[in-house]
């Protein structure tokens, strides 16, 4: 198991800086899986951890050894692509024993490698068959099979489940993840996907620009998000926000319409700010289930129903909050089938325990205290 430290990474392609002093850590053993929207730089980043892109400022580790300028043959770390990479007319076998052979090591110790790795990714029957003979999910096995048998320092993952169809994704990521904790070989993995990364990674990763928005336990990426993008990130369908004005003991949404506001944060002044409110479309219930009628403590918006979809065990609405200063549309997600239409006018409630506040300009999480 490897420790990866990265200090002060920075690359740029001629002009355009594509990554701005990078600083991670990555433990012995973690799967860390690195995200955020095209362009931001994760590809980058993993390339950069593999030697396949050389970098213009900051340091890599190893554990102890830099790695910052050594070519990727000698960084022993193995790479799976999105594309599989597997030579068409080598045999799965042939395909897996590709890279120690080409380092020349011996053919019974070849073999015996194979031979786990098959059985670890269940690639027995077919280590005579070509990659033109085998589905999807088969030939992914096969790339990462030819990854564990170089028995790497670190994984580096490139969105390699990208080519799979929805269902077998879930099996991949699953299988992605037993192996891993039974290897316990540091692992990277990028993916366009964050619930990709919020099942299978103990921390995620999320970049904008080149720079690192949070870090953190999946879970606390969805219940603490630093920012207003992590928090719209993070999270599917993404957060609501709604654009509203601080006062003493609640939030202005409108003229006439109010929401309880318990308390904030040590140094946030009830100054009349504005700012959005967060509320995540799975933490709405109806103000009626969530009372039982009236209760004066629990917020309480009216959403005039615009669209409808069915889920089977969920219902989300979308809508527009009536009485907002903007005109705000939010999606709901509530449990089980409801009998709405559209047109209709339902008051939405939500535990103001669960509800985020953010700076109108920057964006910042503001402190908000937040019972158990």
């Amino acid at each position: 198991m490897t420790q990866i430290q990265i200090s002060g990474l920075s690359k740029a392609y001629g002009p355009q800086p594509v990554l701005h002093d990078i600083d991670l850590r990555i433990e012995p053993g973690e799967f860390v899986a690195l995200v955020g929207p095209s362009g931001c730089g994760k590809s980058t980043l993993l390339r950069s951890i593999a030697g396949l892109e050389q970098t213009d400022r900051g340091s890599i580790h190893f554990g102890t050894r830099e790695v910052t300028h050594l070519p990727a043959q000698a960084r022993e770390v193995a790479m799976v692509f999105q594309s599989y990479a597997l030579y068409p007319h080598m045999t799965v076998y042939d395909n897996l024993a590709f890279g120690p052979r080409q380092r020349k090591e011996p053919e019974a110790q070849v073999r015996q490698r194979i031979d786990k790795a098959a059985r670890t990714l269940h690639l027995g029957d077919y280590l005579l068959r070509y990659p033109r003979q085998l589905s999807g999910g088969q030939r992914q096995r096969v790339a990462m099979g030819r990854a564990l048998v170089r028995e790497p320092r670190a994984f580096l993952f490139d969105e390699p489940l990208s080519n799979l169809d929805a269902q077998l994704r879930v099996q991949m990521r699953a299988e992605i993840r037993l192996l891993q904790r039974e290897l316990g070989t540091t692992t990277v993995y990028v993916t366009h996907d964050q619930e990709e990364a919020m099942t299978m990674a103990d921390r995620v990763v999320v970049l904008r620009g080149g720079r690192i928005e949070q870090v953190g336990a999946p879970l606390t990426l969805y219940d603490a998000p630093a920012n207003e993008f992590v928090a719209r990130f993070v999270g599917s369908p993404p957060m609501n926000l709604l654009r509203a004005r601080l006062q003493p003991g609640r939030l202005q949404l409108g003229p006439d319409l109010h929401v309880p506001l318990p308390a904030v944060g040590p140094g946030l002044a009830d100054d009349g700010r504005w700012l959005n409110l967060g509320v995540r479309p799975e933490h709405f219930t109806l103000a009626s289930d969530a009372a039982d009628g009236a209760d004066a403590s629990l917020p309480s918006l009216p959403l005039r129903v615009q669209g409808i979809d069915h889920l089977g065990s969920q219902t989300e609405l979308h809508g527009q909050v009536l009485g907002a200063h903007d005109e705000h549309r939010i999606l709901v997600r509530l449990p089980g089938r409801l009998s709405v239409a559209v047109g209709d006018v339902v008051p939405l409630s939500w535990a103001p325990r669960l509800q985020h506040l953010f700076d109108l300009d920057s964006g910042v999480a503001l402190s908000v205290p937040r019972a158990a």
